[in-house]
């Protein structure tokens, strides 16, 4: 396992008082072993405990040579998986369990009395993660180096009338070229109407002069995940439809300036949101300013109004409001955002100014 994330999630189970731990979310299996392990409906648990007996229970479907830093525990499809759990956790000690464990797991695991109590322990390595150690900072870095390119060149290709849905097949082949491992999440291309529905599946449209196009994409690469959305128009823009991309614009640059330790997530979602809001646009920014990113496209944490965790060094998050008009324009300006020891660094560098294609 790697250690130091291993000893920074066992110091916080032994401060939450959570002596013994199961995860089940491959996510944080791999973040914790650097091994990734799709079980699809079969169990796969990772063990810990504050005794240091840390154990991986996995069907032998999955071979696994490697030494993880846990003990193998295999079973086979017709073995009880649970009770051979249950046998090996300490049953007059509280454990956590992890958030996604599916529920015919964790009551079958009661039944077993596997534990003198069960906790959601999910939060230890959720805030684990939430921290980026240097070798995750450069890895999403890199990937949105690949994000940043990857833009333009998908830009590029609006001049050429593609459907929606033909742009999103075109971007997969992007990342190909580019050396990423695929989407971190399906892609988000919308243009004129279709670029107001905040979460608008790619279609058969195409645009038409003055549209406002929404490009809100993302890859994986190196099993992290980048995110970004930049709105252009295309071969002419409105004075409406400029004073919407101007406004979300300068919310998400007065919500990014304000970044730095001890600020809250819930400062920088007002910043942008109270600024929209001036605009006389507040009720048509309608989803929260962003998201922690990592390993998955949606972290654990997010920035809200309600999140009043303080920010530290090393987070990375997403800035992304947005205005949508229905049936008229939609705008969402995004950049991801390191916290550093003294400010912020984006991390995206592709241009968010105005532009108007062809």
């Amino acid at each position: 396992m790697k250690l130091n994330r291993l000893e920074n999630v066992l110091d916080s189970m032994k401060k939450a008082n959570i002596p013994q731990l199961i995860i089940s979310d491959p996510a944080s299996i791999f973040y914790l072993t650097g091994k990734w392990i799709h079980p699809g409906e079969r169990m796969l648990a990772l063990y810990i405990s504050l005794d240091g007996n840390h154990k991986l229970f996995i069907n032998e479907l999955f071979p696994v040579h490697e030494d993880l830093g846990a003990e193998k525990i295999w079973f086979s499809d017709t073995d009880d998986c649970i009770k051979l759990l249950s046998e090996n956790i300490c049953k007059d000690k509280p454990i956590g369990i992890d958030k996604n464990w599916p529920s015919r797991f964790l009551l079958d695991l009661m039944k077993n009395n596997g534990a003198s109590s069960y906790v959601n322990g999910s939060f230890i390595v959720d805030k684990a993660r939430m921290i980026k150690d240097k070798e995750e900072i450069e890895l999403m870095k890199n990937a949105s180096r690949i994000n940043d390119m990857a833009m333009e060149k998908i830009i590029n290709l609006t001049l050429e009338g593609h459907s929606e849905k033909k742009m999103s097949g075109l971007l997969l082949s992007i990342y190909e070229e580019l050396g990423a491992e695929g989407f971190s999440f399906d892609p988000i291309i919308g243009y004129g109407a279709n670029a107001a529905n905040p979460h608008h599946a790619p279609g058969n449209s195409t645009p038409t002069k003055g549209d406002s196009i929404i490009l809100d994409i993302g890859c994986i690469k190196d099993s992290y995940c980048s995110d970004m959305t930049r709105t252009v128009f295309f071969k002419s823009v409105s004075d409406k439809s400029k004073e919407v991309f101007e406004t979300v614009l300068e919310a998400n640059k007065r919500a990014i300036e304000i970044i730095k330790p001890g600020v809250r997530f819930c400062d920088v979602d007002f910043a942008a949101r109270n600024y929209i809001e001036s605009k006389g646009y507040g009720k048509y920014f309608t989803h929260r300013t962003g998201h922690s990113i990592g390993i998955e496209v949606h972290d654990f944490g997010d920035v809200s109004s309600t999140n009043t965790d303080i920010l530290k060094p090393g987070m990375i998050f997403s800035v992304e409001p947005g205005i949508y008009l229905p049936g008229e324009v939609g705008v969402r300006i995004e950049d991801l955002v390191l916290v550093t020891e003294n400010g912020y660094e984006v991390l995206n560098k592709a241009n968010k100014e105005l532009q108007v294609i062809g």
